[in-house]
């Protein structure tokens, strides 16, 4: 059973409860992938105050059954009308809703709501006429709910859907990041709590079933490398659910995985044409599985690379195919047996995704030298080196920027990356007239004379493990 925690979704229920003191018509359209954890903000929500309730789970199935059940939900909540088994039309259910709801306040949550646009595709434009007619003047607080990103984009929350204009919230549910993601693992080092979030991505239900082992470890072995393990095939599964043709879809991905980051070098090693790989790679980005990149301070299209977005994709392309013979065979302790340099390889670019999190926390709370507006990653060439050079991160206003290295090896980070890490500066023409300080990241640690360093200047800051947990 899926875990809640509230921390990482504070600011979403906190919404939601102004929402729902506004005792007037409210209507919040909720999307994210599927396993985010949207369903579990949802009754968390109703859970608190025991909020009168109508909760729909639509199916992939016919409209009548559809209907059926929603009339079931309806009646168990107001049972005068029961006798009719089922609502002939979806308005009648909603107008039978709003006549109850004059007076009270009732949610009236459906999830999964695309199953239910693809039974009955006219209702978007019925529950339109249904908004505009009578809902507004009631108490409802309507949540539409679903994983295809996609459709909840354009077919709910986009100008050509009929519902336009009618919802007064939207809520994309991401990820957990690392510091929310880590309360799943209690008392686990700091090095084992970034490891679950980076296999996992920050999804809750995976980091729960990781979580449930004795040791991150144990975990991911039960969960990634084991046929009967929940995420042994959890990609395949979820791409069969999102996509059809999910081989050239995992061929894609399986091409980044492994160091395919242009357009070109993806469509080579796939064997396709450029534009139809092109095509798929949207389709991946809409689901959040993939996500372009460019330089900070760069444009997107000419500049850009792609990368695996979905922390849970990245490690499984990794590490998962190529012991896939082991685990049909019913080896055990496959990812503990796994080379360290591997791992601290995959750890490597995940921590740089964790120390972005840790600044814009930082950022939200002004706890740093100035208020950013932009960050992200560059790179490109140096006119002085003359070789290509790569900052971890920047974060830049208009004035002033942080750059950022990351360090996830075994030995501590010393003055030379410090230098090293300046002479890279020298190389964005952008930052020629920005005030800039340094903040270096190291998962074990700094030397004697780099900390002394830091105590005499301070544009320099140095962020260990126990400084990335304690904000």
């Amino acid at each position: 059973m899926e875990k809640f925690y509230e921390e990482g979704r504070s600011s979403e229920l906190a919404y939601l409860e102004e929402q729902y003191d506004s005792d007037k018509f409210e209507f919040a359209v909720i999307y994210g992938r599927r396993r985010v954890g949207k369903t579990s903000v949802i009754n968390e929500f109703i859970r608190r105050g025991n909020k009168k309730a109508i909760r729909f789970i639509a199916s992939e199935n016919t409209d009548i059954v559809n209907r059926e059940n929603f009339s079931r939900t309806v009646f168990s909540t107001y049972p005068a009308m029961s006798s009719l088994v089922c609502f002939p039309r979806w308005d009648t259910a909603f107008e039978y809703i709003a006549k109850e709801a004059k007076n009270e306040r009732i949610i009236v949550s459906i999830d999964e709501y695309p199953y239910l646009a693809k039974a009955h595709p006219p209702i978007s434009s019925e529950l339109q006429i249904c908004i505009d007619t009578f809902l507004k003047g009631t108490k409802t607080f309507l949540i539409l709910c679903g994983s295809s990103m996609s459709f909840m984009e354009n077919q709910v929350l986009g100008y050509q859907s009929p519902l336009y204009g009618r919802r007064t919230s939207q809520y994309h549910i991401k990820p957990l990041d690392y510091y929310s993601s880590a309360e799943f693992f209690g008392n686990a080092s700091y090095e084992d709590k970034l490891l679950g979030y980076a296999v996992t991505g920050g999804i809750p239900l995976y980091l729960s079933v990781i979580s449930d082992a004795k040791t991150v470890t144990e975990g991911i072995d039960k969960a990634f490398f084991f046929t009967k393990g929940l995420l042994y095939e959890e990609p395949h599964n979820l791409l069969k659910q999102e996509l059809r043709e999910p081989a050239l879809y995992n061929s894609i991905i399986r091409a980044i995985a492994h160091g395919a980051t242009r357009l070109n070098e993806i469509s080579s090693k796939v064997k396709e044409l450029d534009s139809t790989v092109g095509k798929y790679i949207r389709n991946l980005i809409s689901l959040g599985i993939l996500e372009k990149e460019a330089p900070i301070f760069a444009d997107i299209d000419r500049a850009g690379r792609y990368r695996i977005k979905d922390g849970m994709y990245r490690f499984w392309h990794r590490f998962v195919p190529r012991a896939a013979d082991l685990i049909e065979d019913g080896r055990r302790h496959i990812f503990e047996a796994t080379e360290p340099s591997m791992i601290s390889d995959f750890m490597g670019h995940a921590f740089e995704d964790v120390c972005e999190q840790y600044l814009r926390r930082m950022n939200v709370r002004d706890r740093l030298p100035f208020l950013f507006n932009k960050i992200g990653k560059w790179w490109g060439g140096n006119p002085i080196t003359k070789t290509e050079t790569e900052i971890d991160i920047i974060a830049a206003s208009d004035k002033k920027a942080i750059l950022g290295e990351c360090k996830w090896t075994n030995k501590k980070v010393g003055t030379d990356i410090y230098e090293g890490l300046r002479e890279k500066m020298r190389a964005v023409p952008q930052l020629e007239d920005k005030d800039v300080y340094f903040y270096l990241f190291s998962r074990s640690g700094f030397t004697e004379s780099l900390l002394k360093e830091a105590r005499e200047d301070e544009r320099l800051r140095l962020v260990g493990m126990n400084d990335l947990f304690n904000i």
